[in-house]
């Protein structure tokens, strides 16, 4: 036998969800969700589209196709719904055994006619029990209205959020692609650039250095001559024979003014003063990546790749 709860989920099934009772003249829409025919038709033509109040999919025209099965079914049960509430209506006082016909809007209570002579329920108000059903029916179906409406807005507050996350998270998958590829870019340029400027580096030395280093061979040669006459001359020193040393000494007196010439220093300076720029380079390479730490646009960092390239 079907409990109790398996009942009302079955009942639930034969409502609309528009008007919130039993199906009257029951149509299904294309995607499949059924309505009372008057009920969507006044849903449409109220909102000026035609869209599934439940889904919220949107059809090009309005085809209903007539669900005979819910309607034999909505039919059946709403008997059934009256024939319970007749029962219902005939339920009996525990304390006084007569028909329960009041409903205690105090207490919020179903009371019989003796119980609302009596003293625990002086100066209460009392309604028909019919008409406290119609009342609380009207309440609940106002609070599924708004709940129904709520969970449309909600619905579609989803849909709009995981949109912009999407966006975001394809804008942000673009801006890494972007940032890598140009970082690729650069680090080639950059390599390309190094290279050149080693190999200059390299080719201005070797101009510089060539006349200093054939001047510090002279220098050199100059200090092995001289070492040369300081030997001769501690020997002559030594010389015994005056006349001799005399012949000796006036004769290298002369061969020293031939061969004395000038000596002098070669500076290397030009070769900093040249590549000076290269201090230059670090600051604009420092520059855009301070910036991306920093949160500005990746942008930043191509628009330096020009300076790189004039140096």
């Amino acid at each position: 036998m079907a409990s109790k709860e398996q009942v009302v989920n079955l009942t639930w099934e034969l409502i609309c969800p528009i008007c919130l009772d039993f199906f009257t003249d029951p149509v299904s829409l294309e995607c499949g969700h059924n309505f009372c025919r008057s009920c969507i038709t006044q849903s449409w033509d109220r909102e000026e589209r035609n869209s599934c109040p439940e889904c919220r999919d949107e059809f090009a025209d309005r085809t209903l196709r007539v669900n005979r099965a819910l309607a034999r079914m909505s039919e059946k049960a709403r008997t059934l719904s009256l024939n319970t509430e007749e029962k219902e209506s005939k339920h009996h006082c525990e304390e006084h055994q007569e028909e329960l016909k009041l409903f205690c809007e105090t207490d919020k209570k179903l009371i019989c006619v003796v119980c609302r002579d009596a003293r625990e329920h002086k100066s209460h108000s009392f309604i028909p029990i019919k008409e406290a059903v119609e009342t609380y029916k009207d309440q609940v179906k106002s609070s599924i209205q708004s709940l129904t409406t709520n969970k449309s807005a909600i619905q579609e507050m989803e849909e709009q959020q995981k949109q912009k996350i999407s966006q975001v998270r394809v804008q942000s998958q673009s801006l890494k692609s972007q940032v890598t590829s140009q970082l690729a870019e650069l680090n080639q340029l950059l390599k390309k650039k190094g290279k050149r400027l080693l190999r200059e580096i390299k080719e201005d030395a070797e101009k510089i250095l060539s006349p200093m280093e054939k001047n510090l061979q002279d220098i050199q040669d100059n200090l092995n001559t001289i070492e040369e006459e300081l030997s001769k001359l501690r020997r002559r020193m030594e010389q015994t024979d005056i006349v001799l040393f005399l012949k000796e000494e006036a004769g290298r007196k002369r061969r020293i003014s031939d061969e004395q010439h000038t000596l002098s220093l070669r500076d290397g300076a030009m070769l900093d003063e040249k590549f000076k720029h290269l201090f230059w380079l670090n600051a604009v390479l420092r520059e855009p990546i301070v910036a991306i730490h920093q949160g500005k646009t990746y942008g930043f960092l191509t628009s330096h790749v020009g300076d790189i390239f004039k140096l």
